[in-house]
């Protein structure tokens, strides 16, 4: 039988996540520094609040629409105008996922084999999403600029848009470099997308999680750009800590009559498909007003467990831990003998401590680890400890002596 070429042939599980089965198989308990799942993370959730949004009685009533029943994006727009940004209902399109939303652009923007530019370093589902709608992932260079932290490379981007391009996708706050689009880079990036006939992606899922002192007025969404065709995303998923509801949204804006003409042919997309849940829709106004208390949580665990890492590692030679904007990951730079891989291996062989390596996510280079914040205090405080001794370790072991350690 022969297959789609848009799924990989070799789906086998890296030897990392094969060690990790292994482990819970065995019934070794494993501290898991990549939770990503805020409902496994110990927060405490409005119970009663959450089931009762989501028991209303028009909830066993299906009417559908293409762009979502009327309630769930006038809660949406609400959700940015309490940013200060003017956002009508009528450019809100509920979606499944974020995941999802990706899919429906690449429907509405690309023909099979054309270019999507994506940011790299970043989280690779984006690529991943863009092989299986046939549209070829171009990436774009991020780069470390000291002490600024990341920034998008410009030059490269223009580029890389230059050769021709559909969509230039970015992620505000980039995932896991923690990365906000400046002001400058909002800018060129939607000169960029104008002059050249594509339009801008942007997921903004971290969006509400800044680090301490960043200031949030003027609002770093670029929901509402008016300079180029602009897709905005987000969903209950981080603002709210609910993934299990699934239902996320595109905003559109853009100059017309390219907003218009884009909203038309995306409707015919998503009424082909009506796959935004009618309970979700119907629940999303409260799920999005009791926000703020499950917001206010995580950000706490972010801060105690991201300065519980900076204690770990500032008398720790050949260690940086890079400066966080926002999202939920710390980026950890190592200078040492292996590779962030076999460190990452040591970490999970020796150790029972769960990282990802910085090649997950595309790092130009092989020295970089990526922790999340999300995880309890207690198992980050372990495997922060776990990730300093075994550091300290290697560096003071000859590397041709590491294997018999």
């Amino acid at each position: 039988m022969r297959f789609s070429s848009r799924v990989p042939r070799d789906l086998r599980p890296n030897e990392i996540a094969q060690i990790v089965e292994a482990k819970r198989q065995a019934g070794v308990p494993l501290t898991d520094l990549t939770l990503s799942n805020p409902t496994r993370a110990g927060f405490s959730y409005p119970r009663e609040a959450i089931l009762g949004a989501l028991a209303q009685d028009q909830v066993l009533d299906y009417d559908p629409g293409p762009r979502g029943l009327p309630q769930a994006r006038a809660a949406i727009a609400e959700y940015y105008r309490d940013q200060g940004l003017p956002i009508d209902p009528e450019f809100v399109f509920p979606t499944a996922s974020t995941s999802e939303a990706y899919s429906l652009l690449c429907k509405l923007l690309a023909e099979p084999d054309e270019r999507l530019l994506v940011p790299r370093p970043s989280y690779p589902l984006i690529e991943i999403l863009a092989g299986l709608e046939a549209v070829r992932a171009v990436p774009y260079r991020l780069r470390r600029s000291r002490p600024s932290g990341w920034e998008v490379d410009l030059e490269d981007v223009a580029r890389q848009a230059e050769a021709g391009c559909r969509a230039i996708a970015a992620v505000n706050p980039n995932n896991p470099t923690g990365s906000y689009l400046k002001p400058l880079e909002r800018q060129t990036l939607s000169l960029l997308a104008r002059n050249r006939g594509c339009a801008l992606i942007v997921d903004e899922v971290f969006l509400d999680y800044p680090a301490p002192g960043r200031p949030m007025s003027p609002s770093p969404s670029m929901a509402g750009n008016k300079d180029a065709l602009t897709f905005v995303l987000s969903g209950l998923s981080k603002v709210a800590g609910l993934p299990q509801i699934k239902l996320s949204w595109i905003v559109v804006s853009g100059p017309e009559p390219d907003r218009s003409e884009a909203q038309e042919r995306l409707e015919f997309i998503a009424d082909s498909y009506l796959s935004a849940s009618t309970p979700a829709q119907i629940a999303l106004p409260a799920l999005l007003r009791g926000r703020h208390e499950i917001q206010r949580q995580i950000r706490k665990r972010l801060e105690g467990n991201e300065a519980l890492l900076r204690a770990e590692v500032q008398s720790t030679p050949g260690v940086e831990l890079h400066p966080r904007e926002g999202g939920w990951y710390a980026v950890m730079q190592v200078d040492r003998p292996a590779s962030d891989e076999e460190l990452a291996r040591e970490l999970l062989v020796k150790d029972n401590v769960l990282v990802y390596p910085g090649f997950f996510y595309d790092f130009p280079s092989g020295e970089y680890l990526i922790l999340s914040l999300l995880a309890g205090e207690k198992d980050f405080e372990r495997g922060a400890a776990s990730i300093r001794r075994r550091i300290s370790a290697s560096r003071s072991v000859d590397p041709r002596k590491k294997e018999s350690e």
